[in-house]
């Protein structure tokens, strides 16, 4: 087996403090024997206002590949405000990056599905278009725990896109998110399971909690889900960490026993 932890966080405005929480709390995911741990999306600063100067800031990547290596733990950083590889594009990417246990960058994930939606919380409606441009890469990387498939939130709600992470080897897939309170309340944990049963896969989801200004709430409620579509540990609405082994096991036992996969017909 192999451990994985989900970082729960209610990240604010500043990103060194935001960091500095971070820190705390994946040394608690080492101190349990993680080899793997996922921060929530946005984890550095939930303040859009930030994000340009965010993705601009190098020394961001040299200190969570450090952090990763001083830990010896490998680490994907959920979704961080990246620049976008057209230089004439003025908005920025939301990218999930995972660094491996000597600090190395080893993957990179561009959110493809951006969130344009009206919610019909405090907030009202969410834009990320204004702010990023979408990627078209599906990602696989290998890892201690496994082949593990990068998504980040409002991918969630796209079964096509998990299957093409399975189809490509995925035995994990990685949801960073910051789901709103009323969406999550109402789908967080039916489309977790959902994802998790149709691919047979081990979902680990790391979400954002509490309230980020007087506007914004987030749901929480981080989890690891196996590959039969059980919760096997979850948070509530406070900061945390979740830890759980891996059984790959498991999840051959579920592949062989219902080969979905071999059964489709269109």
């Amino acid at each position: 087996m192999s451990r994985v932890a989900a970082i729960q966080m209610s990240s604010q405005s500043d990103p060194q403090q935001n960091f500095e929480q971070a820190l705390t709390l994946l040394k608690q995911a080492k101190e349990q024997g993680a080899e793997l741990a996922l921060l929530p999306e946005m984890f550095l600063s939930m303040d859009g206002k930030c994000y340009q100067e965010l993705a601009g800031d190098l020394a961001w990547l040299d200190t969570l590949g450090n952090t990763a290596k001083e830990l010896g733990m490998w680490i994907v950083a959920g979704a961080v405000p990246q620049r976008d590889p057209d230089p004439a594009e003025t908005r920025v990417r939301s990218a999930s990056l995972v660094f491996d246990d000597q600090g190395e960058l080893v993957a990179r994930y561009d959110k493809i599905h951006l969130f344009d939606v009206a919610v019909g919380d405090a907030q009202g409606s969410y834009r990320e278009s204004e702010r990023f441009c979408p990627g078209d890469e599906v990602v696989v990387v290998d890892t201690p725990v496994g082949k593990l498939g990068l998504t980040i939130c409002y991918d969630l709600r796209f079964p096509e896109l998990h299957r093409q992470l399975r189809e490509k080897g995925a035995d994990i897939i990685s949801v960073p998110a910051a789901f709103t309170y009323k969406t999550g309340e109402a789908h967080w944990e039916p489309l977790l399971r959902a994802r998790a049963i149709e691919e047979q896969v081990y979902v680990v989801a790391a979400n954002q909690c509490g309230w980020h200004d007087d506007k914004r709430q987030t749901w929480g409620h981080s989890c690891v889900i196996d590959a039969w579509g059980k919760v096997q540990q979850s948070l509530e609405h406070e900061p945390g960490v979740v830890v759980v082994d891996i059984n790959h096991d498991q999840i051959q036992t579920v592949r062989d026993s219902m080969p979905v996969l071999g059964h489709r017909r269109v």
